[in-house]
């Protein structure tokens, strides 16, 4: 959590990163952001809202440089909300998202969105929870590495960052190579069924309550 003085307050800004399918879920995710944040600009900000043409133009650069700028929309904020639709769980982007949420010690949640309606009217099938397709394990030396579900379901070690990861306090660790899915420690929401308009804000705040952030 950022805290941001001035001479006659100290507002606190929950700061929030939003991970999602940008080609099929970005108006949802539009919803979803300023719903959040209506009549209480000064106390919530998001991120992973990035403009179109800087995405395009780090695609053109390479790897190294969407994860660069991944990261730095990531700084300052205490938890990353993975907004769920049907394919979301396989992109690539989303799951480096969710990795580096790890290694920043974000709180993590999941909110479903695919019975919200599209820009045409349309809602979609339930995909399969993102945090459930990802997880960390303990190797032989003691070390928390990240893996993820392979095409063929299998656990395999997330290859887009191979480092050694710390786990927040309140976390059971794992205790040999079985993978332990990343949905044991954040909650999952429908934002429809859940009336996620009124108790987004209360979703946040466990999933950062759970970090300590």
């Amino acid at each position: 959590m950022s805290v941001e003085f001035n001479s006659l307050m100290i507002p606190t800004k929950r700061r929030v990163f939003f991970s999602f399918h940008y080609q099929q879920d970005v108006w949802r995710t539009n919803q979803v952001r300023q719903s959040w944040r209506y009549q209480r600009e000064a106390q919530r900000e998001a991120f992973g809202f990035f403009d179109g043409s800087l995405w395009e133009s780090s695609q053109r650069k390479g790897d190294e440089s969407l994860k660069s700028l991944i990261r730095e929309g990531m700084k300052n904020t205490s938890v990353t909300c993975v907004l769920s639709g049907s394919q979301t769980y396989s992109r690539r982007w989303v799951r480096y998202e969710i990795a580096r949420s790890l290694v920043k010690g974000n709180g993590l949640l999941t909110v479903n969105i695919h019975k919200m309606a599209n820009q045409q009217g349309y809602a979609s099938a339930q995909g399969p929870n993102p945090l459930s397709c990802m997880g960390v394990y303990r190797t032989d030396d003691g070390r928390f590495l990240i893996a993820a579900l392979d095409g063929n379901n299998r656990w395999v070690s997330y290859g887009d960052y191979t480092q050694a990861i710390e786990l927040p306090a309140g976390w059971a660790k794992p205790t040999s190579r079985d993978v332990i899915p990343l949905s044991r420690y954040g909650q999952t929401y429908d934002y429809i069924d859940q009336a996620g308009r009124n108790n987004f804000s209360d979703w946040i705040a466990l999933a950062a309550s759970q970090v300590g952030r």
